[in-house]
């Protein structure tokens, strides 16, 4: 059997939210797909982060103590009014939140306009699926150093060329993740690259995302 490329996931979902799977589970079968750091990112807004994000950051630093995959603690801010996104964002790294996301502005559901740029003034890790985003709210993650994703996941993907040519117009960092809510959703490495070349993406573009996720990464480790 042909070994995977290594992959890192710093975006996906388990049943402390609307995932299907137990956080262990979920890491454990992204393990097999090649993952060697697996971020869960669990939906959260002001009524449960003191309740999910505890329990997150429990059970990576179990698995860590036994298994070669890293698994990192963090959390999705999602639909949470825009004045207190960037109190969640403080609230999330105070309590264990190693990657902290914020749901974007996205075709497919209704984040309330303004969303975005709360989340990167918020100084969040990652601006998740912001599909609906404009350059001037580009521009800012740039400076920011806010990462702007690219998914896999159905329907938030639609708009992935449309970021990638406006992210690559001014400089803003990508990260490729899948936001798995259950063991289909986790791309192995052959499907992301697929995906990246789908959206005209060359091989040192390519390189550039899967190394932006490597430095988040890095980071969680210093």
């Amino acid at each position: 059997m042909k070994k995977q490329k290594p992959m890192i996931g710093l975006h996906a979902h388990t049943l402390f939210s609307d995932g299907a799977l137990l956080p262990s589970e979920l890491i454990r079968r992204a393990e097999t797909k090649g993952y060697t750091a697996f971020a869960l990112t669990d939906h959260v807004d002001s009524s449960n982060i003191d309740f999910v994000l505890p329990r997150i950051v429990k059970v990576c630093k179990a698995l860590n103590k036994s298994w070669d995959i890293l698994a990192i603690p963090g959390v999705e801010i999602t639909h949470a009014p825009i004045q207190e996104i960037k109190r969640l964002v403080k609230f999330a790294r105070r309590n264990g939140a190693k990657i902290v996301l914020v749901h974007g502005e996205t075709v497919s559901e209704p984040v309330l306009k303004g969303t975005n740029r709360a989340a990167i003034d918020s100084g969040c890790d990652i601006l998740a699926h912001p599909g609906v985003i404009s350059m001037e709210d580009v521009r800012l993650a740039k400076v920011k150093g806010v990462a702007l994703e690219l998914t896999t996941r159905k329907n938030h993907s639609t708009t992935n060329k449309r970021l990638y040519r406006m992210a690559k117009k001014v400089g803003a960092k990508l990260v490729l993740n899948t936001d798995a809510h259950d063991e289909r959703d986790v791309a192995t490495y052959g499907q992301a690259v697929k995906l990246l070349k789908s959206i005209g993406m060359n091989k040192v573009d390519i390189e550039e995302v899967f190394g932006n996720s490597r430095e988040l990464v890095n980071k969680v480790k210093d």
